[in-house]
């Protein structure tokens, strides 16, 4: 038996935490391509991208609940195996139904893998030091996914075809299901736990209500009526779910944790980055490649300093936390990314010079902003209630995706829409307001100077739907900057210090 070997079951736990940090960002880059192949309109688009983050965050606190209840190996083993299938129906899925099908069925899985990464190392390792070290290589492979994920995908589309960003998981989850039962230790799991299946039918079903309704609202020849009846059940849910969780005794999600100043402030400075962040890709990957005429690969490679920024900054948590505080740490955050977003908005024409230092900016914004909202949700959440905090955190982060993904990307559809004036003649006119990559598909059957003129009045309308979504992004980011800082001046507690924060954190951290 190998299960002796905890740092094996690191390497485990890792794989798996790898392939879905992987596929939080690697479908960006494909996504030009297989809107092309599967003749995807913009509203399915922003599906094949918002159903992965969406259906994990409807699933994390219930899969954590399971783990804790039936053994966190046992869910761990589902989840790869659900993983893996997701991830070969997906590879060569024949049309964008079942594209986003599949990635529903991929954010299953990953809402099982997740939580028990963090629990199994938990278990395994069970002194302070070990578990700190095993914690932050958990967290250095969560960023390096996220930074990387990209240049996997630029890398296979340079060779392959789009299916082969999700074919790559097959391979290494099976390598995973086979050794997991001789490496990771079982657990006993713990049957009085209870597992309330309803309540996570009721948040998914009010995510998906509320998502849709923003979705169609903003799509041309929006039915308004249908986003009417959408967001109204959507909210209706959300009323019944949160009533629910107020009145269980061992809630999913204990919304008295709001009463914390600080603690709020942490989860919104978590969902804003990664609304913000999640949406502004979007945009970017798409303009790099459709209208900078980037490959998938220099697309990835050019967008790299971003995460790269994002990372260093990650790493100087302490320093910061020395300097700044939590509270002032948190909303400072977002302007320095709002400073990066505007940067780009005006030098996405200049050098490259001037792009990539306002990657790098936006880059560190996000990070300090990342570690910073982990550690003000950690360290004022009771002890006894860590690993909820830890869970509320992982929605945030998801939940922000959905949203930035589902407003930003309405916003670019919509303004690219009425931005777009079409040429003479043009057939199929709905068509070529869809979206950039059916104009750009569409022009492929016209003659030559037809052509010409359809794909240039179709950038410019895309650069003119790039731009409002950078504004947007900053005036969100500057925004919640400004409600983040209303709100830590009115937070009770006082900002802590930097060792009361090592001494809290260092010991809640193996909740998260």
């Amino acid at each position: 038996m190998l299960s002796n070997n905890k740092w094996l079951v690191l390497v485990i736990v890792s794989t798996a935490l790898f392939l879905i940090s992987i596929d939080m960002t690697v479908l960006y880059i494909a996504l030009p391509r297989l809107t092309h192949d599967l003749a995807a309109d913009s509203s399915q688009q922003l599906w094949i991208v918002d159903t992965f983050p969406l259906v994990m965050a409807g699933l994390l606190p219930t899969m954590g609940v399971l783990g804790d209840r039936i053994g966190h190996r046992r869910v761990f083993l589902w989840g790869l195996t659900a993983f893996a299938s997701a991830s070969l129906i997906a590879a060569y899925a024949p049309s964008s139904s079942v594209l986003i099908a599949a990635r529903a069925f991929l954010g299953v899985g990953a809402s099982m893998m997740m939580p028990a990464t963090l629990s199994l190392l938990r278990l395994t390792f069970t002194t302070d030091r070990e578990r700190g070290q095993a914690i932050g290589i958990w967290a250095a492979v969560f960023s390096g996914g996220v930074a990387i994920g990209p240049l996997i995908g630029g890398a296979l589309l340079s060779h392959f075809w789009w299916g082969s960003v999700f074919l790559i998981n097959v391979p290494i989850v099976v390598i995973a299901i086979i050794f997991t039962p001789f490496i990771v230790p079982a657990g006993k799991g713990n049957p009085e736990r209870q597992l309330d299946l309803l309540n996570s039918v009721l948040a998914m079903v009010a995510m998906v209500g509320l998502v849709y309704a923003l979705m169609e609202v903003a799509r041309p020849g929006a039915g308004l009526l249908g986003a009417a009846f959408a967001g109204a059940i959507g909210m209706t849910v959300m009323v019944i779910f949160v009533k629910r969780q107020n009145r269980s005794p061992t809630p999913m999600i204990d919304f008295s944790l709001f009463g914390n100043g600080r603690f709020t402030a942490g989860v919104l400075t978590a969902m804003t980055g990664t609304l913000a962040g999640a949406g502004v890709q979007l945009a970017l990957t798409q303009r790099l490649q459709l209208v900078s005429g980037y490959s998938a690969f220099h697309a990835a490679l050019f967008m790299l300093p971003i995460s790269i920024s994002a990372f260093v900054a990650g790493s100087l948590n302490g320093f910061v936390l020395h300097k700044l505080g939590v509270g002032r740490a948190l909303w400072t955050s977002l302007i320095v990314s709002a400073v990066g977003l505007i940067a780009y908005a005006v030098f996405r024409n200049s050098s490259a010079v001037e792009q990539l230092a306002s990657f790098v900016i936006l880059g560190f914004g996000v990070g300090v902003g990342s570690a910073m909202a982990s550690t003000a949700i950690m360290i004022n959440a009771p002890e006894d209630k860590a690993g909820m905090a830890g869970a509320i955190e992982g929605v945030a982060y998801e939940l922000g995706g959905v949203l930035g993904i589902t407003i930003l990307g309405s916003i670019l559809s919509f303004t690219y829409t009425k931005s777009l004036v079409l040429p003479q003649g043009v057939p199929a006119p709905a068509l070529a307001r869809d979206s950039l990559d059916q104009a750009l598909l569409l022009a492929q059957h016209l003659s030559g100077d037809a052509a010409m003129k359809l794909i240039a009045q179709a950038q410019t309308a895309f650069d003119i739907a790039f731009v409002t979504v950078f504004v947007v992004g900053t005036a969100i980011m500057l925004l919640m900057a400004a409600v983040i800082a209303r709100i830590i001046s009115r937070a009770k507690t006082p900002d802590p210090s930097h060792a009361e924060v090592e001494l809290r954190f260092g010991h809640d951290r193996e909740y998260k």
